[in-house]
């Protein structure tokens, strides 16, 4: 009886749709790999662009921190922590790229 009713099932999957896939109701996408890694190599840019802005505008900081050291220690947190985002970023679209490359 199960096997019946999957079998069913199936045909009328197969005779139901143009494509030879199931009729599942869900909207066609057209995207592709190369859709997917340009607006992965966007995203991950304007990560990096900010990235970059923070590091200038905390530089800047610690300039004008004028030998404060609590200002300064902040300006420098923020530079390294602006760097370590800027290099997971980095190393987020390497990691994207190379396994959409390998789909």
């Amino acid at each position: 009886m199960l096997y019946s009713t999957l079998f069913a099932q199936i045909n009328n999957c197969e005779q139901g749709s143009t494509d030879g896939g199931c009729l599942t109701n869900l909207p066609n996408v057209a995207a592709n790999q190369t859709t997917l890694s340009n607006l992965l190599t966007v995203v991950f840019g304007v990560i990096g662009a900010v990235a970059v802005i923070i590091i200038i505008v905390q530089a800047i900081r610690f300039i004008m921190s004028q030998g404060e050291s609590q200002k300064a220690a902040d300006a420098r947190r923020g530079v390294i922590y602006a760097a370590i985002g800027l290099a997971i970023a980095v190393s987020a679209e390497i990691i994207v790229n190379f396994v959409v490359g390998r789909l």
